[in-house]
């Protein structure tokens, strides 16, 4: 089992205080010949309109390096490889990053990661880390 990230348990809190169940702590993908991944969180809420459930997966990151850059790439390429293996393994859910709103002011306000959002390589949810609320969705 992976270390859990230092804003861990305020996404977890910020998520259930936005109307959503946590179903996986962390949600495992099992691969061939018993090797696992792990995404932080997996999570649902109802639909009402609809009577169905919106299913999201959540990777957690806190871009404490003194590198923004070697953060951001770390981020990028474990949520391109959950992304592929989430639809293999549960194509119901729609991963997003999760970072504090200062992360996300800071990393992607400038040019990579604003291209990052606008390709749809990544989608975000940002928090606040006192408070342990949600902010935005960005996707």
């Amino acid at each position: 089992m992976p270390a859990k990230d230092i804003y861990h348990d305020t996404v977890k809190n910020a998520l259930i205080k936005d109307g959503w169940t946590i179903t996986h702590d962390p949600l495992r993908i099992r691969l061939a010949r018993g090797k696992n991944l792990f995404v932080d969180l997996g999570a649902k809420r109802l639909l009402a309109a609809e009577r169905e459930f919106e299913k999201i997966a959540v990777e957690v990151k806190s871009f404490t390096r003194p590198s923004d850059m070697k953060d951001l790439e770390e981020a990028v390429g474990q949520f391109v490889l959950y992304t592929r293996l989430l639809k293999r393994y549960y194509p119901e859910h729609i991963l997003y990053l999760a970072v504090s709103e200062d992360t996300r002011k800071r990393v992607f306000e400038e040019e990579a990661g604003q291209t990052l959002i606008e390709d749809g390589i990544i989608r975000l949810v940002t928090f606040d880390t006192l408070k342990e609320e949600i902010i935005r969705w960005i996707h």
